[in-house]
């Protein structure tokens, strides 16, 4: 595998990561009873941290990549393993 192969992937798998650890640690207004401006929805986040969510995800992506790519390496599962059209025709 090409080195800007593999940082595309792990771009990839970094953005999906992004993506499912957002909602992870957020406290909402009504959790933290904080005083909201007028015209804010009482969900919105009290505490975001990007820095957090950067390091969770970065965590999170490292692992998942580190899979695929001992998969890639090992052959574990290839695409034979999930071709379900061999069953159809």
């Amino acid at each position: 595998m090409k080195l800007t192969s593999a940082l595309a992937i792990y771009f990839l798998f970094w953005v999906m990561s992004a993506f499912f650890v957002l909602p992870f640690g957020v406290r909402t207004h009504d959790d933290e009873r904080a005083e909201t401006v007028p015209g804010q929805v009482t969900s919105a986040p009290v505490n975001f941290s990007p820095r957090k969510v950067a390091i969770r995800a970065t965590w999170v992506s490292i692992a998942l990549f580190g899979l695929y790519y001992v998969n890639y390496v090992q052959g574990w599962l290839t695409i034979e393993d999930i071709d379900v059209t061999r069953y159809i025709f």
